[in-house]
């Protein structure tokens, strides 16, 4: 299915949700408006502009919490490395980039190759290097768990770090080799990988192997047309669709909108109507500000502390979802797309570069290190959403 199909039938599949009039005046309403009273607007680098974000002042963040992220003490492991963690490494990898290309740098900043020596080190070590959790410490089943979410991830960023230059380098390669060769061929989870769970939602719950298997399928959608074409990896390729298509029903929302921007990164992982109806559960999620709740897309969860979850919008989800109805092929004057991005643009932290998120798992001091864990993400995804945004 071609590009012009699938937005066709993106916009058949969203029409009538909001009359065309009354969309197109709420869009230009919130984006002409500027910042309302109170919000955290930004300011894009240099040029002082209302209504626009400050990609210098995210790159500062994302630097900054990366090199907190590798000197913190429990973040280190075997042969000197450190965890790629899901909410800091791993959003860091991704975004880094792109803004290295709003930016115009020449080249990744020291944090950023620091973090890509790091995966490319464990890669290169795979058979020696001890796994991130092990059995021993910290409970049964960690090892596989920890091997199976460092391969997709490892896969992940090196497949990201080499989208730009049309196919993966050796090291890349050698990070799929190592992804496939976990992935599970038998039982109900055919086609996924072992994932790691701590309880922790969103990346490591009871549900999130099938966000791994969805991160797996971006990488996927990452790497080249010729190496998705290469006859070893058929029968993956296959199992991991067939996983992600069998499951997606019995997902939380938040689970089916990594699925989204997965589609389209890999074209034809879903079929035309499964991705339109996980737009209009997007669209139909989308709050009147514009954004969206995380606390809202996970399914009935609680705080291990008992305090209650944040009801308003948040950049994790809001970045996200933006970035994934984007992938799918939303065309830019989408008022849905539109009002996202207004929202993103409008909560940018001024005073560090940051969006805003929380914890969904205990409420956290965010002047603490960890209490920034889901800023970190939501970051990210912001400044990919803003980033797609701006691409040709």
């Amino acid at each position: 299915m071609d590009a012009n199909s699938v937005k066709a039938g993106v916009r058949q599949a969203i029409g009538g949700l909001i009359p065309g009039a009354l969309a197109a005046c709420l869009v230009t309403g919130l984006l002409a408006a500027g910042s309302p009273a109170g919000s955290r607007a930004g300011s894009s680098a240099g040029t002082g502009k209302p209504g626009s974000w400050n990609p210098k002042a995210a790159a500062a963040y994302l630097d900054q919490r990366e090199d907190w992220w590798t000197a913190w003490p429990p973040a280190a492991r075997d042969r000197g490395t450190f965890c790629v963690s899901c909410h800091t490494a791993v959003p860091y990898g991704l975004s880094r980039p792109a803004l290295r290309v709003a930016l115009a740098e020449a080249g990744p900043s020291a944090s950023e190759q620091k973090l890509l020596d790091n995966v490319t080190k464990r890669v290169r070590l795979w058979n020696e290097v001890a796994p991130f959790y092990n059995d021993e410490k910290d409970g049964a089943h960690k090892t596989e768990q920890a091997r199976g979410t460092e391969a997709v991830l490892n896969a992940l960023i090196l497949v990201s770090r080499d989208a730009g230059t049309g196919k993966p380098s050796d090291d890349a390669r050698a990070a799929l080799d190592n992804m496939w060769a976990l992935q599970r061929t038998a039982g109900d989870d055919r086609g996924a990988w072992a994932w790691i769970q701590f309880n922790n939602e969103p990346w490591e719950a009871y549900d999130s192997q099938y966000y791994g298997a969805c991160l797996a399928a971006v990488a996927v959608g990452s790497v080249s047309q010729d190496y998705r074409s290469t006859p070893a990896i058929q029968s993956n390729l296959q199992m991991l669709r067939e996983y992600l298509n069998r499951e997606s029903a019995r997902q939380s929302p938040i689970n089916r909108m990594v699925l989204l921007w997965a589609s389209g990164k890999w074209p034809g992982l879903l079929p035309r109507e499964g991705q339109e109806s996980i737009i209009k559960e997007a669209v139909g999620l989308q709050r009147a500000d514009g954004g969206w709740n995380l606390a809202a897309l996970v399914g009935p969860w609680k705080r291990a502390d008992g305090t209650p979850l944040e009801a308003g919008s948040d950049g994790y989800a809001t970045g996200l979802i933006t970035l994934a109805l984007e992938q799918a092929g939303l065309p830019r004057s989408d008022p849905h797309l539109q009002q996202g991005l207004a929202w993103l643009i409008h909560n940018q932290n001024p005073a560090d570069g940051s969006w805003p998120a929380s914890s969904l798992n205990r409420q956290l001091d965010p002047a603490y290190g960890p209490g920034r864990f889901m800023s970190d993400a939501a970051t990210a995804y912001a400044v990919l959403a803003l980033t797609e945004a701006k691409s040709p």
